[in-house]
């Protein structure tokens, strides 16, 4: 028994285990909080391209129906 007790608290296979996990959540975190910052942005300059657009006229040179 204890040498079971010895080889258990020798065995690092679960700490690894764990390591691999907390930066796994620490990466899905940093892309959510990115991703919401990036989401913000881009819909500001959506809108402002948008309103930019709909008040454009088009002025054509070219009478494709002659």
């Amino acid at each position: 028994m204890i040498k079971f007790i010895k080889n258990f608290r020798k065995d690092e296979d679960g700490a690894v285990t764990v390591d691999w996990v907390v930066l796994t959540a620490a990466i899905v975190g940093l892309a959510a909080v990115a991703y919401s910052a990036i989401g913000e942005g881009t819909e500001s300059i959506a809108d402002a391209v948008g309103s930019t657009l709909s008040g454009a006229t088009v002025a054509s040179s070219i009478n494709l129906l002659d």
